[in-house]
């Protein structure tokens, strides 16, 4: 797809719009780039033209100095106007990155489990390092290039009306050739840039799954998978460039047309007596100095094309819309929370789930489309839990159990019933403020490659550090954070040489602390953990859940004994729920039978399914 040139003017104009001033100064120093060029020409046929009629030495001297003089201001005045385009263009280029990561952060979670993220890297920031010359030169140049092609015509028509019309159609016609040519190589671009960013999305999936790649000897498939996108990406690009280059060429080929009509007309008019040997060198070189902006024209276009695949490629992405409908913040000031202690920030919020039926849509991932077509993840799923119940989830892989927190924290929207929140439907909440009061903590902590203080922050440097210690302190985990070294600034290191996994459990518990949410959902948080190191954040927990709802979503049976009321999940639909203290006394329960056969894990998932 063609980008049309509506799209062109509404990106020129959206992010070049707030570097008005310098995009300004850059078109002045320009023209004055452009005015030096043409007045060089004139001071040259004047000291050729004196030279050979005998003029003094102190003239012939004076035109020299200021023939040098203007060459090197021109040459100041050519640097600055590289050094603003080059500002102007990465300005433009990192807004337009901003934007288009904020567009994506927005989208559902389908849309990131279909894309890698070296896929995606590609496109934010390789589709959009295509468009930097596009902002930085491609309107300037065009604008500044041209408008040197009228002055060299306009001076050519008043030193002889012959010359400058010969010179003119030559102008016009390759400027026709070229235009003609302009979107040739868009397509194969676009390819190009496809195929650069399934490379990168493999480069990035087996760099981080090494260590799976040695044990298992799949080193050779993988490398042969490697050349093999590798091979598709060059020969996507070396198409590319070859048709892109094909105006360049047709552009060379021009020129050299215009270099013999200049000089047949030139001598010719020579030879009759109607020009001097100084006007006769004004035209060659004016001839020739049309061919630099023609051959930047071509360029330009060449680059145009480039950025007609890149920005494509972004419209697309643009296009790409939530399954999410977001509710405006407004929207809450217009129907504000019930005026009790449920709807406090930091308080115990209730959580129900209200005939919940949901299916995955068929384009989720494989792992996630556990039902198939007309089968659901939750199939008539109710519930709900009174602020500050805690609830144990339990149930083998694929029973629904993550799918019900996804659902409480609106990752996705229910194909019927309602999951509300404090009494409000999750689709009545903007996303921002419900993610605020309801968090998860899974059994794979995302750390950053920062400071203790922006992992714990999310990089949100307004949260005071005596905010941050009191967090540390009533979790009890001032002893672990103190043996860290250098306090809140100590770094923290990714992959096997950084944190254990129950080290990472405190990073995660310490954030949701300092979120302060009325709802608490822990998704296997303690599945990776060893007992010792379950039973150290056993405190940090308790305390977590303090004056909060809590779904303890579990394998472990040690995991939900501090909860209130046991569920039991099979296929999408309970199996069996009820007090826990009454469950464990049931001998015909499920819950009862798990504890008296002492099954952890496997076994638990066996017997509950």
């Amino acid at each position: 797809m063609r980008p049309s040139q509506q799209i062109y003017v509404r990106l020129l104009t959206r992010y070049l719009r707030p570097q008005l001033g310098q995009t300004l100064l850059l078109l002045f120093v320009l023209c004055i780039n452009i005015l030096l060029q043409l007045t060089n020409p004139l001071i040259m046929r004047r000291f050729l033209d004196s030279a050979l009629a005998g003029g003094s030495m102190e003239l012939l001297t004076g035109l020299a100095l200021l023939f040098i003089g203007i060459a090197a201001v021109q040459q100041v005045a050519a640097i600055s106007s590289t050094v603003l385009a080059e500002n102007v263009g990465w300005r433009a280029t990192n807004a337009l990155r901003r934007d288009l990561a904020r567009h994506c952060l927005h989208l559902d979670l389908t849309f990131h489990q279909q894309r890698t993220p070296g896929e995606m890297i590609e496109r934010i920031d390789g589709d959009i390092d295509a468009l930097t010359r596009f902002f930085a030169q491609l309107v300037v140049q065009l604008f500044g290039n041209g408008l040197l092609l009228i002055g060299v015509m306009v001076v050519l028509l008043r030193e002889d009306m012959r010359v400058g019309m010969a010179i003119g159609a030559f102008v016009v016609v390759t400027l026709l050739v070229l235009g003609r040519l302009r979107n040739v190589a868009v397509p194969h671009w676009q390819r190009s840039r496809e195929a650069s960013a399934r490379f990168f999305g493999f480069v990035e999936e087996r760099l981080a799954g090494t260590e799976d790649i040695r044990a298992s000897n799949a080193r050779v498939f993988t490398l042969f998978r490697f050349h093999q996108l590798l091979r598709t990406f060059w020969q996507t690009t070396i198409r590319a460039e070859l048709l892109g280059f094909s105006m360049i060429n047709v552009a060379w080929f021009l020129f050299s047309v215009g270099a013999a009509i200049a000089f047949v007309v030139g001598a010719s008019l020579y030879f009759s007596g109607a020009l001097t040997i100084g006007t006769v060198y004004l035209i060659f070189h004016y001839t020739n100095l049309i061919s630099q902006p023609i051959e930047r024209i071509a360029r330009e276009f060449e680059q145009f094309q480039r950025a007609g695949a890149g920005i494509a490629r972004i419209q697309e992405l643009f296009a790409t819309k939530s399954r999410l409908a977001e509710t405006p913040a407004t929207a809450v000031k217009a129907a504000p929370l019930p005026e009790s202690s449920d709807a406090g920030q930091g308080g115990a919020l209730t959580v129900e789930f209200e005939q919940v039926r949901f299916a995955y849509p068929m384009d989720a991932p494989p792992e996630e489309a556990t039902s198939g077509k007309g089968k659901f993840a939750l199939d008539g799923f109710h519930l709900r839990l009174e602020p500050n119940e805690v609830l144990g989830l339990l149930g083998r892989t694929g029973s629904g159990k993550t799918t019900l927190a996804r659902l409480l924290l609106r990752l996705y929207d229910v194909d019927s019933g309602r999951v509300l929140v404090a009494g409000r439907d999750v689709r009545q909440w903007p996303l921002q403020q419900l993610r605020a009061q309801v968090a998860m903590v899974t059994q794979n902590v995302q750390l950053f490659q920062a400071s203790v203080r922006d992992n714990l922050t999310f990089f949100d440097r307004s949260v005071p550090d005596a905010r941050i210690w009191e967090a540390i302190e009533t979790l009890g985990l001032t002893e672990w954070y103190a043996s860290l070294g250098e306090g809140l600034d100590a770094p923290l290191q990714i992959g096997s040489g950084g944190l254990s996994a129950g080290e990472s459990q405190l990073v995660a518990f310490t954030r949701i602390f300092l979120r302060d949410p009325g709802v608490i959902v822990l998704d296997e948080a303690s599945s990776l953990l060893d007992p010792a190191t379950e039973a150290f954040l056993d405190k940090a927990v308790t305390r977590l859940l303090s004056n909060r709802t809590g779904i303890l979503i579990a394998h472990r049976l040690s995991t939900v004994q501090r909860a209130d009321r046991i569920l039991i999940l099979k296929n999408g639909e309970i199996r069996e729920q009820g007090d826990r203290g009454a469950l464990a006394s049931d001998p015909t329960s499920h819950y009862h039978h798990l504890l008296q056969l002492g099954i952890e894990e496997m076994g638990a998932e066996e017997l509950v399914g």
